[in-house]
């Protein structure tokens, strides 16, 4: 797998990484193990990990691979702080309403941003992470301090590089201004280019690299869609139903139907082109791909060896840009 170069730092990852969001919810550590070794044997080096990810197992799984079954070295582990948990209060008896969903609360103030670093270390079984971000915008906390705390843990050598997600294009200008921030993570699709307006531009100006999450757009663009909502996908989920639901509109549509398209004339699935597309977009460092199992993750690999022909993905660029 081809390793790129994030934006002006000397970090170099492989331009597809994996995410382990589904491990420990809808990916048991068996089943984790044969995803990890596949990807790695394939040349893979970035895995994106969360205190968040199956309410912490993911990490423990990982935790438990590393080592024994995949060497630390040969890893580009991503890590985050910055979210907790919120906890719902059970309710009191029957007659009492089921409480609201938790939501997570965001705080990226010194204290809880090194807490959960060390946290982090702790469980990974290892001494730093390469990639930390800033997990989200948390506007009570003073950006001086969430630099400064970027800086300490790259200067402690537990952080070799610091990175930002869920992070609008001022908010990272403002922090990449005064913070040693080389890695930027946001969603990015063909049907998510919201970046592209001033996002990219900013992270370009500060030498930032851009890791594209959720470049499939939550499966849609695999067009297990076009048929109805199938019953183990995100869309029959209760927790993701209606994000999926609310996406699969007009202009979904007529993006997958091009991706049919595609794909059907070169021989592969629209999978693969839509992540072929995504990884030869100008600014783009690596994307993060989840799998529920080895099998689909098989189907994300085969998107490495894929060139989108410049008509097609003119095409693709053409068909998702908005209009509005």
């Amino acid at each position: 797998m081809e390793q790129r170069t994030v934006g002006r730092s000397g970090l170099r990852v492989s331009r597809i990484g994996l995410a382990t969001h589904t491990w420990g919810s809808h990916t048991d550590s068996d089943e984790a193990a044969v995803q990890l070794v596949a990807f790695t044997d394939a040349g893979g080096t970035l895995v994106d990990t969360s205190p968040a990810y199956g309410g912490g197992a993911a990490q423990r799984i990982l935790a438990e691979l590393l080592g024994d079954l995949v060497s630390r070295d040969d890893l580009v582990l991503s890590g985050c702080a910055g979210v907790l948990p919120r906890i719902s209060p059970a309710p009191a008896g029957p007659s009492v309403p089921e409480p609201e969903p938790a939501r997570p609360t965001v705080d990226t103030s010194r204290r809880t941003l090194l807490r959960q670093l060390d946290r982090t270390l702790l469980e990974l079984g290892t001494d730093y992470l390469d990639i930390w971000n800033v997990a989200a915008w948390d506007p009570r906390t003073p950006l001086d301090e969430v630099a400064a705390t970027l800086e300490f843990a790259v200067r402690s050598g537990r952080v070799r590089y610091a990175g930002v997600r869920g992070f609008g294009a001022w908010q990272l200008a403002s922090l990449a201004a005064i913070a040693p921030i080389s890695v930027a993570q946001a969603p990015y699709s063909l049907l998510a280019r919201g970046s592209e307006g001033s996002f990219l531009p900013a992270a370009d100006h500060h030498g930032v690299g851009l890791i594209a999450s959720a470049p499939l757009a939550g499966g849609i663009l695999t067009g297990k869609y076009r048929d109805g909502v199938p019953a183990d996908s995100r869309g029959a989920d209760e927790a993701t139903a209606a994000e999926i639901r609310h996406r699969l509109d007009e202009r979904a549509t007529r993006v997958v139907d091009a991706l049919v398209t595609a794909a059907d004339g070169l021989a592969t699935s629209p999978l693969a082109v839509a992540l072929a597309w995504i990884r030869d977009r100008p600014g783009v460092s690596s994307m993060i791909v989840g799998a529920r199992d080895i099998g689909q993750l098989t189907g994300v690999l085969a998107a490495e060896a894929l060139e989108l022909p410049r008509a097609i993905a003119a095409a693709l660029d053409d068909v998702s840009a908005r209009t509005e």
